[in-house]
């Protein structure tokens, strides 16, 4: 309870501060570095905030080790994340999937300097390797799952963070090669783009979700899916999601992520 005293009145009279309304805690798999991702995510959550009337708040972890340890504690109300993370966060929390790009698959990459004399997957055999994280699905996952199981070679990984730094570390030669995906490839600036060359495109599977944990009310998780829907019908929303990148969202569900469960990659996956 407050006290408030009227002006010229020496009574007292009691006054209740309302209930706050609940925070729920948005992540995001950090595919870039923390600056960058914060400006492509803070408008897009304040912009899903300010429609769907839910608070939101935006929690960035450092590095995708980083990332996964918040998920598998629950730390996210919502988070976006790679598809495989989604099956490893269902078992542990229970997150499920509410949104995701419906217009295109993700498949990894792994680049070379554009000089690069390297031709083929299998040449990469004993070089060294750039990779985001080893858990980041399309960039190193399924790479590294399709080095042995497809080409039966081994190679040197090294492990620099982010997207960006893999292409950097290619780019200044650094590592003979790097696994990716096509849209971060997309994003980088031309000067970084023009150097690289795609030596490599892994199988396809349905790209990142927006996912939300079991303990959020379903109304809540369904003002959040609105907001997010309905954000890509005008043009500064649909640009906002374009950053991410998201070319058109739709809404997403558990099924069509269970194919992954059969590719058996928790060979790979580090704890």
């Amino acid at each position: 309870m407050v006290l408030v005293l009227a002006a010229g009145c020496s009574a007292v009279v009691p006054a209740f501060a309302a209930e706050p309304a609940p925070v729920y805690v948005v992540g995001v798999v950090p595919q870039f570095e923390t600056r960058r991702l914060a400006d492509i995510w803070q408008p897009i959550v304040d912009e899903v905030s300010r429609r769907s009337g839910v608070r939101l708040v935006l929690h960035l972890s450092p590095s995708i080790p980083a990332f996964e340890k918040d998920f598998s504690k629950g730390v996210f109300d919502f988070a976006y994340m790679n598809p495989y993370h989604l099956i490893v966060a269902n078992e542990k929390q229970g997150y499920r999937p509410i949104a995701r790009d419906v217009a295109t698959d993700l498949r990894g990459i792994i680049v070379v300097r554009q000089d690069s004399k390297l031709k083929s997957v299998k040449e990469l055999d004993g070089k060294r390797v750039a990779f985001p994280a080893p858990n980041a699905l399309g960039a190193a996952l399924i790479p590294r799952a399709e080095f042995r199981n497809k080409f039966s070679i081994r190679v040197q990984e090294l492990y620099s963070r982010s997207h960006s730094s893999v292409y950097l570390n290619v780019v200044l030669g650094l590592a003979d090669a790097g696994g990716g995906v096509e849209a971060t490839l997309q994003a980088e600036p031309k000067e970084v783009r023009e150097q690289l060359r795609v030596l490599y495109h892994t199988q396809s599977v349905p790209p990142h979700p927006m996912t939300v944990h079991p303990r959020v009310p379903a109304a809540v998780r369904k003002q959040v899916q609105a907001a997010l829907l309905e954000l890509a019908k005008e043009p500064a929303g649909g640009q906002l999601l374009a950053n991410v990148p998201i070319t058109k969202i739709g809404v997403s569900s558990m099924q069509e992520y269970e194919e992954l469960r059969r590719l058996r990659l928790a060979d790979f996956y580090v704890e």
